[in-house]
């Protein structure tokens, strides 16, 4: 009997893919659980801000909650290098602390984003609930998408001129009718700057957790927006002592759990997902806070702006989605 191999070519060899077991396979859930983490601190924030804002003022809120966020991101830091410490070493381990460039662009980041951001945001929300605070920062994304156009050449699509144009109709309602109907285009504006700085902080984070990890990253910032709002200081002590307790437990709230917490989440979010994939998650911050400025502060929205809110998110979702 002729053998098999002397009549016909052999097979080709095909390789077997490894079996992986299920506790070594990547899980998604953590991610997910880290996005709706950082969807409700977040919008947690914006009802945070209002409530304290009576006894506090921009700065000096925005100065109290930045310490104490970077105390809270200190010691998480503090406690994750001395378990990496005790860890075996089976490779050299980089740096902790990043060095030239990149630590110059990490200190613009957290003075961007933890001084600027919510300096703007503090003073919009004296004017504006936190309903029409959060639904006008919503149009970041779609600001991120513009300056990718004019900034890094990017081609303009059809979708993103449509999402941009029916997105700041929603603006328009929202400054024209107020979300609780009373309007201030000065807290619009604010808001607006809010959404520029929140553009400009999440390109420039994108790029730099190429570099480094996101819990140094976002101690660093911390350390810089801190430092940056040390000139507010005397008018912090001064409304510290003055302020009732429950105010002062809310900025020290936004700042343990919605800066602390909440950016460690989106950091390890922002790391392991795409930035779109990341941005849609926070297309559900706006109506989560309109959620809980209505059963919380009973702030209660009024229809026009409503609807322009559902048209800014409109926008955005059709704007970025790929």
């Amino acid at each position: 009997m002729t053998s098999p191999s002397m009549t016909e070519p052999a097979a080709p060899i095909r390789a077997v893919p490894a079996y992986i077991p299920p506790e070594d396979r990547p899980r998604s859930w953590p991610i997910v659980a880290a996005a709706g983490t950082t969807v409700l601190l977040w919008a947690s924030a914006f009802v945070g801000i209002r409530f304290a804002g009576h006894d506090y003022s921009p700065g000096a809120m925005a100065l109290g909650r930045m310490v104490a966020a970077s105390a809270a991101l200190s010691v998480f830091v503090a406690f994750t290098a001395g378990r990496r410490a005790r860890a075996p070493r089976v490779a050299p381990r980089p740096g902790v602390l990043p060095s030239g460039g990149t630590l110059g662009l990490v200190v613009v980041w957290g003075v961007a984003w933890f001084g600027g951001y919510n300096v703007a945001l503090n003073a919009a929300e004296r004017l504006v609930d936190a309903g029409t605070a959060a639904l006008l920062v919503a149009v970041a994304p779609i600001l991120v998408a513009v300056a990718a156009v004019l900034v890094l050449g990017e081609r303009l699509t059809g979708r993103l001129g449509v999402g941009v144009t029916v997105a700041f109709v929603g603006v328009a309602l929202i400054a024209a009718s107020g979300f609780t109907g009373h309007v201030d285009k000065v807290g619009v504006a604010l808001a607006v700057l809010s959404a520029l700085l929140y553009a400009f902080a999440v390109l420039l984070q994108k790029r730099l957790l190429a570099r480094m990890a996101a819990p140094t990253m976002t101690w660093l910032g911390a350390l810089a927006g801190t430092v940056a709002l040390l000139p507010f200081a005397p008018a912090l002590l001064t409304e510290l002592a003055a302020a009732p307790l429950p105010a002062t437990v809310g900025v020290l709230f936004l700042g343990v759990f919605p800066t602390a917490i909440g950016f460690l989440t989106w950091g390890y979010v922002l790391s392991r997902w795409t930035a779109g994939r990341t941005t849609a998650a926070t297309y559900l911050v706006p109506p989560v806070t309109v959620l809980l400025s209505w059963t919380m502060l009973g702030e209660v929205p009024a229809p026009l702006a409503l609807l322009g809110g559902a048209l800014c998110l409109t926008g955005v979702v059709f704007a970025t989605r790929r």
